[in-house]
């Protein structure tokens, strides 16, 4: 669809990637960690939970504060991303529910993507996923300067795709991308997951348990 078939004031629902559409957080913890141990750095589900989930931040710092040199960090990172592209490769990791909550949302609501993830990255994790035909658009890192918890990821959303704040709702799972769709004004519903049930998500509008309960939060904002 071009944007210029796309009505300007339906309402939109913003969703985040990872945790949220497919279930990639633990890969990419199993890539990552992988990685470090090969240069005698262990990083435990809570240092990952912290730096990454909720902070937005590398969790090859914990390589750096061991003096480990910045060349070989780097060489560190293309590995840990090779290999977190055969891990996605390997399976489907839509995330149960997820399809038919955006079944149901189609035509109803405008509906796009902004994610943290390297392209690269996400366009293997939906290589067989059967859901990109649901989003009008994708936003990914490489398409703004700033990554979650900045607002900008958001922020180019909204003047990209000519969405008024007031008409849309983000869908997340971490604090980080709470932060970031707070910080833009927008209107936030956290999905739980195993890897942020114990996240600080007093920002949120609601909080849910599973990712079914978005299509009635969505509609009941939708129609109002």
């Amino acid at each position: 669809m071009s944007l210029a078939s796309i009505p300007a004031q339906s309402f939109t629902v913003l969703w985040d990637n990872d945790g949220v559409l497919v279930e990639t957080e633990g890969l990419y913890y199993q890539a990552t960690k992988t990685v470090l141990q090969t240069v005698g750095v262990e990083l435990s589900v809570q240092q990952f939970q912290d730096i990454s989930l909720r902070r937005g931040e590398s969790t090859f710092q914990l390589a750096a504060a061991r003096g480990i040199h910045t060349d070989v960090i780097a060489g560190l990172r293309v590995a840990r991303d090779r290999l977190y592209a055969e891990l996605l490769g390997s399976r489907c990791c839509v995330i149960e529910g997820v399809e038919g909550v955006l079944s149901a949302l189609r035509g109803r609501v405008r509906m796009g993507v902004v994610t943290s993830s390297a392209r690269q990255h996400f366009e293997i994790a939906h290589s067989r996923s059967n859901l990109l035909a649901y989003f009008e658009f994708v936003l990914a890192r490489g398409d703004y300067a700033h990554s979650k918890p900045h607002p900008e990821p958001y922020l180019t959303a909204l003047k990209r795709f000519s969405i008024r704040p007031q008409e849309c709702l983000v869908v997340e799972d971490s604090e980080r991308g709470l932060a970031a769709a707070v910080a833009a004004g927008l209107e936030c519903l956290i999905v739980l997951s195993e890897w942020s049930r114990e996240g600080d998500f007093s920002r949120a509008s609601r909080v849910l348990g599973s990712v079914s309960e978005v299509t009635a939060e969505v509609l009941r904002r939708a129609t109002a």
